[in-house]
């Protein structure tokens, strides 16, 4: 049987986690999808071996079958399936009945065919090709013909150790919080017993981000490390700014007065409020930068990004006698002009 090397189609390591299986798939789908390369078989074809891949290494009970039993392991989950012993495997007549070999393990006779003339003694070589493995006490064998015991003289392997799962939470917080940085408790359930995980949410989260608790997530068996806690974090939208990127958005509202003639204007900011010099004869939605103003960069102390200010005119909405008098006076040097 052709062994396909599942992990080398998606270019990952035996010991990636299933967080880098799944994103190795991910990336080469987008890349050989159909869709992407239309009428492209060599693609279609990378495609369909990306999916077979996956099929088995992001599932844990396949995948665990494949690294134990490599080629053979999707005809011992058929004959699982069927009710029956796998291909060859059959007890008390033909097909396997038995083996024998020297302790030196240069090679191995096995009994393929049941009564005289049956036995075939097969190399090293020729039993890793049939296989998987030389040694007929590995856990090869013992899955596939019942659990046998090991020889005397030979230690059965130990139970693989497995990392824990990864376990993933969402975590909503206000701009404010996604600014000054926050902390929030977890409480997570494993084995009928809960714990509380306390996460720190570092400055300038952006919304959709990922923040991860190493070693928070579900324990692992057999002296496997612990999965990984990951908050997804949603930032509430904001009555007065606009977030993009590290940069924030405000609208400031002027006088008409204030628009021609310039002057000053309050202009808000996460932390307070700044004084911005208007220049005389400012035009509607015309915008000004504050540098340093917006949102902190995560991991950078010193960087922090822009708040911009975008200008709205507001005419008065009612006018007093001299007020009018005073408009109208505009109006006639406006019509000479």
């Amino acid at each position: 049987m052709e062994f396909k090397d599942y992990y080398a189609t998606l270019g990952v390591s035996k010991t990636a986690s299933e967080k880098e299986v799944k994103q190795a798939f991910r990336k080469l789908a987008r890349k050989f999808h159909p869709d992407v390369n239309p009428a492209d078989k060599s693609a279609e074809s990378k495609f369909k071996e990306i999916n077979e891949a996956y099929e088995v290494l992001g599932d844990p009970d396949k995948r665990k079958k494949y690294d134990e039993l490599g080629a053979n392991w999707r005809l011992y989950e058929q004959a699982q399936q069927q009710g029956r012993p796998w291909p060859g495997a059959q007890y008390g007549g033909g097909g396997f009945e038995g083996f024998g070999g020297d302790d030196s393990g240069g090679t191995w006779t096995i009994n393929m065919g049941g009564g005289p003339g049956g036995y075939r003694t097969m190399s090293e070589e020729e039993m890793r090709d049939m296989f998987g493995t030389a040694d007929p006490f590995s856990d090869f064998f013992r899955t596939f013909f019942g659990g046998s015991e090991p020889r005397a003289g030979r230690q059965s392997r130990a139970p693989r150790s497995q990392k824990g799962r990864d376990i993933e939470h969402e975590v909503e917080l206000t701009l404010e919080e996604a600014y000054h940085g926050a902390t929030r408790r977890i409480s997570i359930t494993e084995g009928g017993r809960a714990r509380s995980v306390d996460v720190r949410i570092p400055p300038g989260v952006k919304d959709g981000s990922r923040v991860r608790a190493a070693g928070e997530g579900e324990s692992g068996s057999n002296g496997g490390s612990s999965g990984d806690l990951y908050l997804r974090v949603r930032i509430k939208p904001h009555p007065v700014f606009e977030r993009r990127g590290d940069d924030l958005h405000v609208k400031v509202t002027l006088p008409v007065t204030t628009a021609v003639l310039g002057g000053e204007a309050q202009v808000p900011t996460i932390t307070g409020s700044v004084r911005l010099k208007i220049p005389e004869t400012t035009q509607p939605g015309q915008v000004f930068r504050l540098k340093g103003h917006g949102m902190p960069a995560v991991g950078k102390p010193d960087g922090r990004g822009d708040l911009y200010a975008a200008i709205e005119v507001a005419p008065p909405r009612s006018l007093t006698k001299d007020q009018r008098q005073h408009w109208e006076a505009l109006k006639k040097l406006e019509n000479r002009s």
